[in-house]
């Protein structure tokens, strides 16, 4: 292995502008003392971290298994964080449970002295989305239950195998700096993240990396030309009474939810094609024969930039108040998470990307191909399967008039600490998100081995990051001189909003006992394929239950 630090590191600098021009010194500071070392030296230390990251592939494959088997949704993943934060304490981290008042929510640090690297990754999984892993149709552990169909179940254990083979190297070396590992808290309501850095937890950071289940090995720079998002619940409230007998004596709040939907659908005619707008009714009332007197429906408020979000919610809420006027409710509201557009680091995004070409995609077997084209069929997508070329470094998007998309909170992080994210390929090409296809391949060998590749290109990088003073340079460079030059960071949470702690208790309670039949036991099963009694991979046959496409 090669390492041409020296060159990228001259590259980048000149990459944006001023910055080349004012040279080093005109630099905004950073508080660093990496350590510098020998290009040889770094050399040899990466390829030992390679080899100590393959050795840990038991553990890696266990500790993905396990928070699959857990499958909890946000803010009640109890189960999840007190395995993984107990895993850490043992290996010598200092945990701290509970921040920014959110009871699953944690940081787990190790290390001494600058530079303050942190690593995270999201923990929770997706309502309805069981499925037994290996199984190339829809073939849910429990019906009904959610499960991991985003694959959060292997960015954490990406994180800690990683940090693990890094610690090794750094208490040996003397290698100075901190990390800090902490997880995504209820990311598929955009929950937690803004309240981390309201609270402080990013303060003194230098800098982040993000870890999330792709199906290729890759990261990004720049605008990636998703969407922000604010999340909000109205709540309706009236008067109830007998709807057949004294249907006039009532004032119905369910009634007021139906106008304010039916108000925000004509009011989609004259707004932007980058929004993106979307509700559930959380609450219609009771039975049918009594009028509702509570009713409640929650939106998702996306679009390209502050601004834009901020109008949205604005007029969600001007909608919301004529609703409650024309049928004499009362309505109040509640933000439930947010999140903004994220925009990425380009220093750092170019350096994982030299670790990422060392590190190359795994060596799929026929065996993965298999189920990776066997639900891809089911699923009606292209028999590509499994990626087999690494992707190229993202070109950011350069105008707010993309099609827009989906929303993801690291993007909090991203505006107020420089940050990337590094894409791993432990899932399948070619499958909807957010279903129970995704988790297919989340505790498969095809998960383990995607982990496993991700660790090493994290692993590598956080050591260029500790080791090189100019990485973190350029990236304070970046962020400073191109990214928050003519934009700055606005939270969408207030000083006085709240996590909403309370979401998914009750599903949770009403699943978790039948699922802690399921959960892994690696003391008795080497895989919790085996535990499942799966043979891998099991396709569809003629014999095989009727497809759940529609699902």
């Amino acid at each position: 292995m090669k390492t041409k630090m020296g060159s990228i590191f001259k590259g980048f600098l000149c990459s944006f502008g001023t910055t080349c021009a004012l040279g080093l010194a005109a630099l905004s500071p950073v508080s660093v003392s990496a350590q510098t070392i020998s290009a040889a030296k770094l050399d040899a230390l990466k390829t030992e971290l390679m080899t100590t990251i393959d050795k840990q592939q038991k553990s890696t494959q266990e500790m993905v298994d396990m928070v699959f088997s857990f499958g909890e949704l946000g803010f009640q993943e109890v189960e999840t964080s007190k395995y993984l934060t107990g895993i850490l304490k043992n290996n010598g981290f200092a945990i701290e449970m509970g921040i920014a008042g959110i009871p699953t929510a944690w940081t787990a640090k190790w290390g001494s002295g600058r530079p303050y690297i942190a690593v995270g990754s999201d923990i929770d999984c997706i309502p309805k989305a069981s499925q037994k892993p290996g199984v190339a149709y829809h073939s849910p552990i429990i019906d009904g239950a959610p499960g991991h169909g985003e694959g959060h179940n292997a960015g954490v254990p990406l994180n800690i195998t990683a940090a693990l083979a890094l610690k090794k190297i750094m208490e040996r070396e003397k290698i100075s700096g901190t990390l800090i590992l902490w997880p995504g808290v209820a990311e598929e309501q955009l929950g937690t993240k803004a309240y981390y850095v309201r609270d402080g937890y990013f303060k003194d950071v230098d800098a982040c990396i993000f870890t999330h289940v792709g199906n290729n090995l890759g990261t990004s720079y720049g605008d990636g030309g998703g969407n922000g998002m604010i999340s909000v619940k109205f709540d309706f409230e009236g008067e109830a009474s007998h709807a057949a007998g004294g249907p006039w004596k009532g004032r119905s709040a369910l009634d007021a939810v139906e106008m304010m939907n039916t108000g925000w659908n004509y009011h989609r005619e004259h707004m932007e094609t980058t929004q993106r707008s979307h509700y559930v009714i959380v609450d219609g009332g009771d039975q049918p024969n009594v009028v509702p007197s509570k009713a409640s429906v929650w939106y998702y408020f996306r679009e390209r930039s502050y601004p834009k979000i901020m109008q949205m919610y604005k007029d969600g809420i001007k909608i919301a108040e004529a609703a409650a006027k024309m049928t004499d409710t009362k309505m109040t509201y509640e933000v439930l998470g947010s999140a903004w557009p994220g925009h990425f680091n380009k220093t750092l995004a170019e350096v994982m990307t030299e670790n990422i070409k060392e590190v190359g995609l795994p060596a799929w077997s026929e065996d993965d191909q298999k189920l990776a084209k066997g639900i891809q069929k089911e699923m009606g997508s292209a028999e590509t399967g499994l990626s087999k070329a690494i992707s190229v470094l993202s070109v950011p998007t350069t105008t707010l008039s993309s099609g827009g998309g989906g929303s993801d909170d690291i993007a909090d992080v991203s505006w107020n600490v420089p940050t990337i994210t590094l894409r791993f390929p432990a899932n399948i090409p070619g499958l909807p998100g957010h279903h129970w296809a995704n988790a297919i391949a989340m505790a498969t060998p095809i998960a383990h081995k995607g982990v496993t590749a991700g660790a090493k290109a994290q692993a590598m990088t956080l050591l260029d990051m500790f080791t090189n003073p100019e990485i973190l340079k350029g990236a304070k460079a970046y962020f400073t001189e191109v990214q928050t030059k003519d934009t700055k960071y606005i939270p969408l949470v207030s000083k006085t909003d709240k996590p909403a702690i309370a979401l998914n208790k009750k599903i949770m309670e009403e699943f978790r006992p039948e699922m802690k039949k399921f959960y892994y036991n690696p003391a008795k099963y080497k895989t919790y394929l085996e535990q499942l009694g799966i043979k891998y991979p099991t396709l569809r046959t003629d014999s095989s239950p009727t497809s759940s496409l529609g699902e």
